[in-house]
């Protein structure tokens, strides 16, 4: 297994040596590049989902956050039922950012993946995928909540054909 791990930091290190070189002309590091990240995949983020995705401090956060918003590559707006909740948004600078270290890392893909072939993409997220403790967290969560109510309800068989008499009735169409 030695030289998985190691092939692991060599990917790992090389992926993320691309960002570095970009994020290093706006006197960014990696810190910056996770929470921009995640702000601008998941526009109307609150600060308590960024710190669990991250799994960081407050504390953390703070100095990271304040220096995005500061420079204008993320802004915050008040969730309209609660004045106190911040949502947070990246802005078109932000935006901008990212997109051009996605498309540095995407071409590292792009390339792995010419060479692996048609099903490697499939293959590396189910590799990827396998490695999280959480694997959830492969889900964004937007997605994952349009099933919370995934086997709370029994739908009868014929829940399509209820009430046909009454709606052809009413509508004056013949059955």
């Amino acid at each position: 297994m030695y030289d998985l791990i190691e092939l692991m930091f060599f990917a790992y290190r090389d992926f993320v040596r691309d960002a570095d070189r970009i994020l290093a002309g706006d006197g960014f590091g990696r810190a910056h590049h996770r929470v921009l990240y995640f702000v601008a995949r998941r526009p109307g983020l609150t600060i308590a989902e960024l710190l669990e995705i991250l799994e960081i401090t407050k504390q953390s956060l703070n100095r990271v956050l304040n220096d995005l918003l500061d420079r204008g590559y993320v802004t915050t707006r008040s969730r309209e039922a609660d004045r106190r909740c911040r949502l947070l948004y990246a802005t078109a600078r932000g935006d901008a950012l990212i997109q051009e270290i996605a498309e540095v890392q995407s071409a590292r893909f792009e390339r792995a993946f010419g060479v692996l072939g048609e099903d490697a993409k499939a293959g590396a997220i189910a590799f990827l995928t396998a490695m999280l403790d959480r694997a959830d967290e492969a889900v964004p969560k937007a997605r994952q909540r349009l099933g919370f109510a995934t086997g709370a309800f029994a739908v009868p068989d014929d829940f399509d054909r209820m009430g046909g008499a009454e709606i052809a009735r009413l509508f004056g169409a013949e059955e």
